[in-house]
């Protein structure tokens, strides 16, 4: 099936607006951090969802667009998330996390309670889908079905959008990635061909929230030249 191209509609920029445009973003980025401690505050929905369709203009694999962005209001909803969550989490601590992971942890004084998961206004559920099913077999058999290709590639590229949009939108956010994480397909109804990739609360940081004093790489240390 071929494509009709158009012609791209995105001036060039002079030099110094350029500089200017990365210096305010970065400006804005280098504010970003992850907030464990949220105002239960109410956000209009329509900043959320703006922020959601920056997302979806992330490139993907074959333009395949692999992701599901589920945002649960539902006070009781976010009640059974938090409880399914720390559940699981309770086990990591306790069980299944080795030594060295909780060594690493150790220092941003995170464990197994997730408060924020019921007291963010918003829990924003990113799905990666696998396949999609685009009709019926005609010889009999199980419907026809698109594989998607680099999707987990694909999905970060968004989620990384995703999470600047709400940034620069002035909200709070956390990434968490509960492991295993099937029970949001069972809470939220989910296909099996959409595999959850992170569960990002959204909202206000609490007026007395705090974050580790921590230190980022130089640019020297994250960039060569070559």
């Amino acid at each position: 099936m071929s494509t009709s191209f158009i012609p791209l509609d995105y001036p060039r920029l002079s030099e110094d607006t350029q500089r200017a445009a990365a210096e305010a973003f970065y400006d804005r980025m280098r504010t970003r951090r992850s907030v464990r401690h949220f105002s239960p505050d109410p956000v209009p929905l329509d900043i959320i969802t703006t922020c959601i369709k920056a997302a979806g203009s992330s490139p993907s694999g074959a333009n395949q667009q692999p992701w599901r962005f589920v945002v649960v209001s539902d006070a009781d909803i976010r009640r059974k998330i938090r409880i399914a969550a720390e559940r699981e989490e309770k086990e990591n601590y306790e069980r299944r996390f080795p030594t060295e992971w909780k060594q690493a942890l150790a220092p941003l004084g995170t464990d197994w309670k997730k408060e924020y998961l019921s007291t963010a206004p918003y829990l924003i559920v990113v799905f990666q889908i696998s396949y999609e099913d685009v009709g019926l077999n005609t010889i009999g058999g199980p419907p026809m079905r698109t594989k998607h290709y680099y999707v987990t590639e694909s999905v970060g590229i968004a989620v990384g959008i995703l999470l600047s949009a709400l940034h620069h939108a002035g909200l709070a956010t956390l990434t968490h990635t509960p492991n295993p994480m099937n029970f949001l397909n069972e809470i939220l109804g989910r296909p099996k061909n959409e595999r959850p990739y992170v569960l990002i609360p959204v909202g206000y940081a609490a007026e007395d929230a705090e974050v580790p004093n921590l230190r980022r790489k130089s640019l020297d240390e994250i960039m060569l030249q070559v």
